[in-house]
């Protein structure tokens, strides 16, 4: 995958997922291409988390879940509120399962992204999507992923999908959404939970939940939610190597970091706040919580 116009910079498609034990073969590759990539990066895999190999370094941060049982996660590293919140699910008629991915399963997730243009006060970038285009989607990493659905009776009304690494020792939440209409059963604490339950019964030892912290915005309702459910931030070196002389300039400019990342968090929060109050005016919606 390459993006970018100052400085195009490419990665493995599913970065966060998939890894790179010996980045040479590839670089060799990157470099005798036409595709005029100025900046290869890719991120290290856990659970080494001190710099392994020659080539400049950033830190980057992910949600990391370190298992070993579901039972010593389940009494020892989930937070009160949202061992509650689970139960709280399952109270209120919430079942989760592991799912096959099949089309009954595609219309499931295809209603769930066209339910709301807005999700955490954002566009929501699935809304609006074709039946095909979501089922297109859904099927990248099908030999390597593992859906689990929640459900109301046979409504399903959330749903999370794994992929595992190539190693099978770590498995990343490549998404997880529920419908809003539902937050009051929490079928997404449900869900992570059967998500705890499945990487264990698999013997994967880290469950990834993205990332922790989002450039300089360092907590969140989500960040919160995440360490709730005993995910805690892990620094770990993400890795960038120039294959020209402008990508060597362009990392020592920062011109790779995204503008975003220049504006104080301070004007940050209140652009987000603005943000998310525009778009509750405009599509006329309520405060969403997870």
């Amino acid at each position: 995958m390459v993006h970018g116009r100052l400085c195009r910079v490419a990665h493995l498609d599913a970065d966060d997922y998939k890894f790179l034990d010996d980045p040479e073969p590839l670089l060799v590759e990157l470099r005798r291409s036409k595709m005029g990539v100025d900046l290869f990066t890719f991120l290290q895999r856990l659970p080494d988390t001190s710099v392994k190999y020659p080539y400049p370094t950033e830190m980057d941060n992910l949600a990391v879940l370190p298992i070993t049982t579901f039972d010593h996660w389940w009494t020892e590293q989930i937070g009160f509120k949202a061992r509650n919140k689970a139960k709280q699910a399952q109270k209120k008629g919430v079942t989760v399962r592991e799912v096959p991915f099949d089309e009954t399963l595609v219309n499931g997730v295809w209603k769930i992204y066209n339910e709301s243009p807005v999700r955490q006060g954002r566009r929501f970038p699935h809304y609006g999507k074709s039946f095909e285009d979501v089922g297109k989607m859904s099927a990248t990493f099908l030999d390597s992923s593992v859906f689990i659905g929640a459900f109301d009776g046979e409504k399903l009304v959330g749903f999370v999908k794994l992929t595992m690494d190539d190693a099978r020792g770590q498995a990343g939440i490549m998404h997880i959404v529920s419908l809003l209409e539902y937050r009051d059963k929490a079928p997404t604490n449900a869900l992570i939970v059967q998500a705890v339950r499945s990487c264990a019964e698999r013997g994967i030892r880290h469950l990834v939940y993205s990332k922790f912290a989002y450039g300089k915005k360092q907590r969140s309702s989500l960040s919160d939610f995440k360490e709730r459910n005993g995910f805690q931030r892990i620094d770990i070196p993400r890795y960038y190597v120039p294959l020209t002389g402008w990508g060597s300039v362009a990392f020592g400019l920062r011109l790779h970091r995204p503008l975003v990342e220049r504006v104080p968090e301070s004007i940050g929060m209140r652009l987000r706040e603005a943000r998310a109050a525009w778009y509750r005016r405009k599509f006329q919606l309520g405060t969403e919580s997870l």
